[in-house]
């Protein structure tokens, strides 16, 4: 069977950048007006000249947004579970070349990080960690699911890429969906940031989420670490991705996160700096393309962006992070992965959603609804 790996093959990153410049503002009009677009209406809006029909296009993603999703934004927070990695990049703070001390947090621990985000009545929990097989591996994982599992309404998971076998265990405990970022998706400097560990398997990481849509995984989260390189190339491959993946595992669903560079020990400076408003595009984009894709943004963002995302495009919204293992109460003073920019409290973001006219969702899917 065929992978994304094969479909991948057939588009080149100069290609895709040369045509991003050639696009013309009719070209983008064109590709407002239709009904059912296209990549290369996705490939449009992404353009540097569809930057002067923001305004246009922000007012249509607020009305796909309402229209799908209604006014609401699912709040959820990560749980740090181990920042041992087993991977050098040049990006991560918890990159294995970084002389810090590593915890991975113990059940004890692991229980009393989530009594903390429980008294912030969060029932959304994202599992983090980095990637370190041998100590946090399957058996961990799934250790610490069936811990939190009585405790949480959702849980989804963002560690090392995994095995088809082992996405099934995650689905069968209870795992409602996995996150995977392909950081970059142009192979020929994609060892530069990944010199050293399994991460710097290009291809390896490049069909995971096959292996994840093979399993049965409710939902998929995919996304481009921004600033890495050139952010509209990088956004047109995930989108790509994004397509094959909804048309090859159709009873998954998808989400697609932003990371944008942000300050970690010994980490690099961004290579394309990407403004605020370039950020806008990028979210106007997807949701004008994909109107089911649900769009998250993290506290990597600042709070005026953060505010104001809430009206265009966002359906969900972490609150409240830290970035470390133990972070919430265990060991406040442990490496983080990447310092948060909103660090506003849960009560304070759900009180910002509020006057915006919005309602912060705190549960709103149950396992029990699922059949596992």
């Amino acid at each position: 069977m065929k992978s994304f790996k094969d479909f991948f093959k057939k588009y080149q990153w100069d290609d895709i950048k040369a045509r991003l410049e050639r696009v013309t503002a009719n070209d983008v009009e064109k590709s407002l007006q239709k009904k059912n677009k296209t990549l290369e209406d996705f490939l449009n809006f992404l353009s540097p000249i569809a930057a002067e029909k923001l305004e246009v296009m922000a007012k249509m993603t607020q009305q796909i947004t309402q229209k799908r999703f209604g006014k609401t934004i699912q709040l959820y927070a990560p749980l740090y579970l181990s920042n041992e990695c087993q991977n050098i990049c040049t990006y991560c703070g918890f990159s294995l070349d970084n002389s810090i001390k590593r915890k991975t947090l113990s059940d004890t621990e692991l229980m009393i990080e989530a009594s903390v985000l429980k008294s912030m009545n969060v029932n959304h929990v994202l599992l983090v960690s980095g990637e370190a097989n041998k100590n946090v591996g399957i058996d961990y994982f799934l250790n610490a699911i069936q811990l939190l599992k009585p405790h949480f309404a959702n849980i989804s998971i963002e560690v090392q890429p995994l095995s088809e076998e082992e996405y099934r265990q995650l689905h069968e405990a209870g795992v409602h969906a996995v996150l995977v970022y392909q950081e970059t998706y142009h192979q020929e400097v994609y060892k530069e940031y990944h010199p050293k560990g399994k991460k710097s398997n290009f291809e390896f990481r490049l069909e995971t989420p096959d292996r994840i849509g093979k399993a049965g995984i409710h939902k998929m989260g995919l996304g481009v670490l921004l600033g890495l390189e050139n952010w509209r190339v990088d956004s047109f491959f995930n989108a790509l991705h994004v397509d094959y993946l909804q048309k090859q595992y159709w009873k998954s669903k998808y989400s697609v996160s932003f990371p944008r560079l942000r300050p970690a020990e010994g980490i690099i400076e961004p290579n394309f700096i990407m403004s605020d408003r370039d950020l806008l595009q990028l979210i106007c984009a997807y949701r004008i393309w994909n109107e089911d894709l649900e769009i998250s943004i993290s506290t990597r963002e600042n709070e005026k962006f953060r505010n104001n995302i809430i009206s265009l495009g966002a359906t969900a919204m972490s609150a409240a992070s830290k970035t470390n293992p133990g972070g919430y109460a265990v060991d406040k003073e442990s490496l983080e992965q990447f310092e948060t920019s909103d660090e506003r409290s849960m009560e304070e973001i759900k009180n910002i959603i509020k006057k915006a006219g919005y309602d912060p969702v705190m549960k709103d899917w149950d396992v029990v609804y699922s059949g596992i």
